[in-house]
């Protein structure tokens, strides 16, 4: 990060608009990328990771798995209602009680940046934050998201009956490998549902940097509208 302008004066020989980056100091450009990383992130963690976060946020919220919905309808007509409610809401419960596990690994993947990751971010698209998230931290998340939500879908008998069925199905090659076990359908929902989050985040602050909290943040993206 400390040779930032380096980024900044490659992308100016393909980019008019990065040129008004000269201006700005290699640690000012370090400290408002950092920065509007970790706001992103943590607002996209502070979001969900509350109750009905996901739930109640039709964005996100977590559905049965397609094994399952598939026959949903016929679920309801013999009985299983709730049984099927309740494992939506275990499914979503378990999402909104993993997520805050993120908050420390997205600020670890932030303070890591490195020079090629900061070009990547100044010159990429509108989810290039979010991308960089996904690429650095996305195995860790599902390492430290998946005992979370087993522990709260294990509690719901039909998922547990699921996964006994789901795995046979797989062997069989009618249900794909990562809906064969509900933790892992929940976890990646889970994660999908985040990085959605982020960058909704980030192509808020690219529309309209002046709305960020930070001055900083403002001076780096604003130079790039």
């Amino acid at each position: 990060m400390r040779r930032i302008l380096s980024i900044v004066a490659l992308a100016a020989l393909t980019s008019s608009a990065f040129a008004q980056l000269a201006g700005i100091s290699n640690t000012d450009a370090s400290s408002g990328l950092k920065q509007s990383l970790h706001d992103g992130a943590a607002a996209a963690v502070a979001k969900l990771g509350v109750e009905n976060g996901f739930f109640a946020n039709p964005k996100v919220k977590i559905p049965l798995p397609p094994a399952l919905a598939k026959v949903e309808g016929a679920m309801r007509t013999f009985g299983m209602k709730k049984q099927a409610d309740a494992l939506v809401l275990s499914m979503n419960r378990a999402a909104e009680a993993a997520v805050p596990e993120a908050k420390q690994l997205l600020a670890d993947s932030v303070s890591k940046m490195t020079l090629q990751d900061a070009k990547g971010i100044l010159t990429g698209g509108q989810t290039s934050v979010t991308d960089y998230f996904k690429r650095t931290s996305g195995t860790q998340l599902a390492q430290r998201f998946l005992p979370i939500v087993k522990a709260s879908t294990d509690k719901v008998g039909l998922a547990q009956q699921y996964n006994s069925l789901a795995g046979q199905g797989a062997q069989l090659g009618i249900v794909k490998k990562d809906d064969a076990k509900i933790e892992n359908y929940v976890t990646n929902k889970a994660l999908d549902g985040l990085y959605l989050m982020i960058g909704e985040q980030e192509k808020a602050l690219r529309a309209n940097p002046m709305g960020a909290a930070s001055d900083i943040v403002k001076k780096v993206f604003g130079a790039l509208k």
